[in-house]
């Protein structure tokens, strides 16, 4: 009896320090094999830094959090190349204005080779197109926020938004009677609201989209989408005015004027605009979607193209 169990109790050892060998040998595959990771990663970075990649691409930090020697954060370089504050070359990034060669840096804190030269596209000055006692009327440049502009001009306020990348008419009011006769006539459809866009794909017919948006909150930001069941009703019409290549222009007049109403119906129909990632559309230094054209209330507004919408004509 008392050499068996000595006899398994020498088997247990030795069925210990199998274990432990393998257990030693399973750590050094694995210590070995995050090296390579470490390795074949910071080869990656170092291509990617080097071609002048945006910061959307970039690691800001090594694996002990250190930015590399050769690296720094976007909005750190661009506040340098610009001779601005940091807060400021980080509100141009997330305005979305500023590039890497065509591509659009997206994270301000994102690590970029302390070469990488950045492009700005500066915002265009607020026009007053019209003003009397009652409202007044201005051409919105893109990327800023219609709030911004209300701020702008003291005393008065938003009879209606434009989203931050959509150029054109904006109005504002000055006095409540205006404001609610204003208001009942976009009610009762009596608002002409005509834009223009560029649109990914061939359009050569007109065409009147009839479909019921719904919008939810999606990231903390306004998403809509055509409803299934319920919804808003929502009507657009599209007109083809020009195509070039594989783009093309239109005229979009709206009837009710839903939250991404025209956004949302031209890719409904497999026509985002140019620019409009979050619908479909291709990268572009822009969304390409303008307010053109107004009448309220017997006022007729207009506004020009930006210089930007003539780029693709041929």
């Amino acid at each position: 009896m008392a050499n068996k169990k000595k006899e398994y109790a020498y088997k247990r050892a030795e069925d210990r320090k199998k274990e432990a060998k393998v257990k030693a040998k399973s750590k050094a595959f694995a210590a070995s094999d995050a090296k390579r990771d470490r390795v074949k990663k910071a080869r990656q970075n170092t291509r990617q830094c080097a071609s002048g990649t945006p910061s959307e691409y970039q690691n800001d930090s090594d694996e002990t959090g250190t930015a590399p020697v050769n690296m720094e954060k976007a909005y750190k370089l661009l506040a340098v190349q610009e001779s601005i504050s940091n807060s400021q070359a980080k509100a141009l990034i997330d305005r979305g204005l500023v590039y890497v060669g065509n591509k659009k840096v997206m994270i301000a804190r994102g690590a970029l080779n302390k070469k990488t030269h950045f492009s700005v596209q500066r915002i265009e000055a607020i026009v007053p197109i019209f003003e009397n006692s009652d409202l007044i009327v201005v051409d919105k440049p893109a990327f800023i926020n219609s709030d911004e502009i209300e701020r702008q001009f003291e005393g008065s306020s938003l009879l209606h938004r434009l989203d931050r990348e959509t150029s054109g008419v904006l109005m504002l009011v000055k006095n409540e009677p205006f404001r609610e006769r204003a208001i009942e006539a976009f009610k009762h459809n009596e608002v002409y609201k005509e834009y223009v866009a560029w649109v990914e794909g061939v359009f050569t017919e007109e065409t009147v989209i009839h479909k019921p948006i719904i919008t939810e909150k999606r990231h903390n930001r306004a998403y809509s989408k055509i409803a299934r069941q319920g919804g808003k009703s929502a009507t657009t019409e599209v007109y083809p005015l020009e195509v070039s290549g594989k783009k093309s222009k239109v005229k979009c007049i709206i009837h009710e004027g839903r939250t991404h109403q025209i956004r949302t119906h031209l890719r409904s129909i497999d026509f985002p605009i140019v620019g409009d990632e979050l619908y479909g559309g291709g990268r572009y230094r822009r969304m390409m979607l303008h307010a053109r054209k107004v009448t309220l209330l017997g006022l007729t507004f207009e506004t020009k193209e930006p210089k930007i919408f003539s780029h693709f004509s041929q």
